[in-house]
């Protein structure tokens, strides 16, 4: 009985940590560039017809976050679990890649390397999911909907790449000061 309540305590410290971490970084990459009806650049893209409405997209990544917070959180809350490192660093890894996407798709308007990215980001999730299985299943299974995700947005990624070739100079940059 100790060992479940100090394992219990251990989750609900990592948690503690890890989930607001997790929801702070990714609003941060949220916020490092305007997306959605508030990017100009976006909206003169042609896009496809299963693409979301904007308010979809921070419900998406908001319960995302909270779910890959509490799947880093059971994996750290294993102690001695065989593999916690190597899981460990392959989300670091995959949420790294996660939190570039904004910049690169949005701030930068790079959309092939925004596909490239969501093929990295898909590669490292498939195989941090595996390594959370062989430390905790539950905490792969809360891997499946980010998984999930990824997939959507590399098909919708891919297609607005496909539907706009010059899409890197679409929008000019901002008009300088006339003012001398």
């Amino acid at each position: 009985m100790a060992i479940r309540s100090t394992n219990t305590a251990s989750l609900l410290r990592w948690s503690a940590i890890t989930v607001p971490l997790v929801l702070l970084l990714g609003f941060a990459s949220g916020m490092s560039a305007p997306a959605g009806r508030d990017n100009a650049w976006y909206m003169a893209l042609s896009r496809p017809a299963q693409t979301p409405p904007d308010w979809a997209f921070p419900v998406a990544w908001t319960t995302i976050y909270v779910l890959l917070g509490l799947a880093i959180a059971i994996v750290l809350a294993a102690r001695p679990a065989p593999g916690r490192g190597l899981a460990t660093i392959l989300f670091m890894a995959g949420f790294a890649l996660s939190l570039a996407w904004m910049p690169v798709f949005f701030g930068m308007h790079l959309v092939s390397a925004a596909v490239w990215l969501i093929a990295a980001m898909l590669v490292v999730g498939i195989a941090t999911t595996f390594a959370f299985a062989r430390v905790r299943r539950v905490a792969a299974w809360l891997m499946v909907p980010y998984l999930v995700w990824i997939i959507f947005a590399g098909i919708l990624t891919w297609s607005i790449d496909r539907m706009n070739p010059d899409a890197e100079t679409l929008v000019p940059p901002p008009a300088t000061s006339q003012m001398s």
